[in-house]
């Protein structure tokens, strides 16, 4: 991107504004506003920093305007800040320019047309710096608004590049990064694979907007399934809530909107089809899916399965849940590495605590016991009659 000189031919900074502007897919006069700024700052250079110049750029005709500005200021004018002067290269007092015009007010502007001139090597540096600069804003502003809306969608990239368990994926009018703890474990990607991923943020930072990407988030699964299945995609059946170990085991708890479609079978799919598409994208990742229900309880035995639940004790206060299995059922429904009942808790939202038959049966008795002396030591009663208040 050569910014060659001002006099040269007016078409050729046209050229190169219309070039720039198509190949980073910006505003024509975003590249325009950059030339004219690096101009500006070559004139500068040249004449003099304390000088007010201004360059315009004819969109149409290329042709270019370089201007020396004036300003007429109050006699006692005074600066706004200790960081600022009167500049007499810049500025004029009202009294010293009624000298010459009589016709002059405060803030009128004299302006003086500059010739022509060559940029020289400094210049020329400048210049494609600062259109480099503004050029690189424009794309990232390009970027944030292209990609800010589009949180919760999954999106096709190729990996660019991976660099300390951190992919790059490029996404056509962007690029974005899956974090190491984002991706699947033990799934390995190479530059050039094609890479369907999850857009769960998008940030804008001073460096630029990152583009968050994730294959672990539990949005991912629910957005596959709503591309395999066409009553989730419809709205007919919804995803309530879905947790995941990723490349593991996941749990989601979906709802029928239609009393007639059984929403399990529709996401399981004719000898399950449409769950085993979704599971071959997430690397083999063991899916239950179950069925949502307006009551606690019930979600939460749901939830467990496939294990078996005798009793559900709420506690909202605390947002904890006691839950009675048989003792057969124990390690089921606590899962490997505590698996099964963590997913579990994190589809409900209620801590789960598990307990045996067998222990929930010892506490109760130890329980009655306890109050049963309570009773016979504060009323002065016998144990019979204690035993029936407890009761």
């Amino acid at each position: 991107m050569a910014v060659t000189g001002v006099s040269a031919n007016r078409l050729e900074l046209l050229q190169i504004a219309n070039a720039v502007a198509q190949e980073k897919n910006i505003d024509k006069e975003i590249v325009i506003e950059a030339i004219e700024e690096a101009i500006q700052k070559g004139a500068k250079s040249r004449y003099g920093a304390h000088h007010d110049i201004r360059a315009a750029l004819d969109p149409k005709t290329g042709e270019l305007a370089l201007t020396r500005h004036v300003t007429i200021v109050e006699d006692d004018w005074q600066p706004e800040d200790e960081l600022e002067e009167f500049n007499d290269s810049a500025m004029v007092r009202l009294k010293d320019a009624l000298k010459r015009d009589p016709e002059a007010v405060v803030g009128k502007e004299y302006v003086e047309e500059l010739p022509p001139f060559e940029f020289g090597r400094v210049q020329t540096q400048m210049a494609r710096q600062v259109v480099t600069g503004k050029v690189r804003e424009a794309e990232r502003a390009n970027q944030y608004e292209e990609f800010k809306d589009r949180v919760g969608e999954i999106v096709n990239g190729t990996v660019k590049r991976v660099e300390y368990g951190n992919t790059v994926v490029d996404l056509g009018r962007g690029e974005g990064i899956m974090r190491r703890n984002d991706s699947i474990p033990r799934e390995l990607f190479n530059i050039g694979d094609r890479i369907r991923t999850y857009i769960y943020d998008v940030r804008a930072e001073a460096k630029g907007p990152q583009v968050m990407l994730s294959r672990a988030h539990p949005g991912f699964m629910a957005k596959l399934f709503a591309q395999e299945v066409p009553e989730v995609y419809d709205g007919v059946i919804e995803i309530r809530a879905a947790a995941r170990d990723a490349g593991s085991r996941a749990k989601m708890a979906v709802l029928s909107n239609d009393s007639s479609i059984d929403p399990v079978g529709a996401c399981v799919g004719m000898r399950g089809s449409r769950v085993q598409a979704v599971v071959a994208e997430l690397q083999g990742e063991k899916i239950d899916i179950i069925q949502w229900n307006p009551d606690e309880p019930t979600f939460i035995v749901n939830a467990l399965a496939p294990a078996e639940v005798s009793k559900v004790v709420l506690d909202e206060e605390a947002d904890r849940v006691e839950v009675v299995v048989p003792d057969e059922q124990l390690s089921l429904a606590i899962g490997r590495r505590g698996q099964n009942v963590r997913l579990a808790s994190q589809l409900t939202g209620w801590q789960i605590d598990i307990i045996t038959e067998t222990q929930d049966s010892e506490r109760r008795q130890r329980e009655f016991a306890e109050r049963t002396t309570l009773f016979q030591e504060a009323l002065d009663v016998d144990e019979v009659i204690a035993q029936l208040l407890v009761t």
